[in-house]
């Protein structure tokens, strides 16, 4: 499995593809499918030089929160049709990281890759 080291110095060690999106400023942030990193203990979670942590529950359509800004997302798997957001009428993009993209097509969304399919 994978480790990697946290800012703030922790050992991760599972990683998984995952849908970030910041709650902090509009139920619609900008919104990310990339690869976090989880603690050894399961109570942390890194992606992007952050570290965030749960909210237990007492989040508003936020699960985590970013351990030094306090800034609020929700981190969840991708779906497989690719509905993330909450709001299905948000017309605001999902960026997909690179070092994912190929992975995340194929194995989540179920689809070749822009990459595979621009070679065919």
């Amino acid at each position: 499995m994978k480790r990697a080291s946290s800012p703030s110095g922790l050992s991760m060690s599972k990683s998984r593809i995952m849908y970030i999106e910041n709650k902090s400023a509009s139920l619609n942030g900008p919104a990310r499918i990339g690869r976090v990193t989880f603690s050894k203990t399961g109570k942390s979670i890194g992606y992007g030089g952050r570290t965030f942590r749960s909210l237990k529950g007492n989040g508003f359509k936020a699960n985590y929160y970013d351990v030094e800004t306090r800034e609020q997302f929700w981190i969840s798997g991708p779906r497989k049709d690719g509905k993330d957001r909450l709001y299905a009428e948000s017309s605001a993009p999902i960026e997909i990281d690179p070092d994912v993209a190929e992975e995340y097509w194929r194995d989540i969304r179920g689809k070749r890759s822009d990459r595979a399919r621009r070679a065919d």
